[in-house]
């Protein structure tokens, strides 16, 4: 693989207490520069008629077959406010998505050599991952003045493992502001374990137990300059609000688990045909 360990022991020991980290700069202009205007590609090219809606409020009712198949395909989710009382989009479809999901990693030439770079393996083998794989990712867009809100969540509940390794990966391809819907979080959230889990069974998904009630004064913004990746923790408690300025809020991001002495629980969203082949083996 050639890559070495990333992280310093400052920022390890940062990441295990707070549950998140900061590192500025991590993907270049060039980089960023690339991802966007693939995605202006990708969006150009598509057919809107095929794609789906995705909200974080109202999941089990916007849970369909197209949803299930995105893990392994490039796949389209609209905005809920994209559309008007018409059934039509009220504006361009560029403007009305949501994000692109979840198998950009593996199909995607310009995704796949972002994801899988040397930078980005050696930033998990400083995490300790031996044997890991990208289970989803996501091009999420934060459309101005529609960009939907992401509530209170843990990345475990979805992507679950036994025991527990998933870490999120969410690299700012704009600069994220509390005014365009940057990500908070609560700092040392995830030291009290995963709350609760998104199961998959075999009338649809559902969760398991209803979300507790947070107190807004326990998050912490975490606005970032485009470019720099933030660090997440599978059980850090974690959300975005609406963008409701002119901005738009561009973000890429990755979900990765272990595969080296633990289990992909049968009874998540993700199940795939194939299984992913691992970033690397330490």
């Amino acid at each position: 693989m050639g890559a070495k360990g990333y992280l310093s022991s400052d920022q390890l020991e940062f990441f295990n207490s707070q549950g998140y980290l900061v590192i500025e700069s991590f993907a270049s202009p060039e980089e960023i520069d690339a991802m966007m205007k693939r995605m202006d590609q990708l969006l150009n090219e598509f057919d809107c008629s095929t794609a789906s809606i995705f909200s974080t409020k109202n999941q089990q009712q916007h849970t369909d077959d197209y949803f299930y198949e995105s893990v392994e395909n490039v796949s389209f989710f609209f905005e809920e406010k994209a559309f008007g009382d018409d059934g039509n989009l009220k504006q361009p479809k560029q403007l009305s998505i949501n994000k692109v999901g979840h198998a950009l990693h593996e199909l995607d030439p310009v995704f796949k050599a972002f994801s899988s770079s040397d930078k980005v393996c050696g930033m998990l083998l400083s995490l300790g991952y031996q044997r890991p794989i990208i289970i989803q990712s996501m091009y999420i867009f934060k459309q101005p003045g529609i960009g939907g809100e992401v509530v209170p969540h843990q990345d475990n509940s979805f992507l679950y493992t036994e025991p527990p390794t998933c870490t999120g990966l969410w690299w700012a391809l704009e600069d994220a502001t509390i005014t365009n819907g940057c990500l908070w979080a609560i700092p040392g959230s995830h030291k009290n374990g995963l709350v609760r889990r998104f199961i998959r069974g075999e009338g649809g998904v559902s969760f398991d137990r209803p979300s507790p009630t947070y107190d807004k004064k326990d998050f912490v913004a975490i606005e970032v300059k485009a470019g720099s990746l933030v660090l997440i923790h599978g059980d850090l408690i974690h959300q975005s609000f609406e963008n409701q300025s002119s901005k738009s809020r561009h973000a890429y991001s990755l979900h990765v688990v272990d595969t080296d002495g633990c289990k992909w629980a049968q009874s998540n969203w993700i199940r795939r045909k194939v299984e992913p082949e691992p970033l690397f083996v330490a």
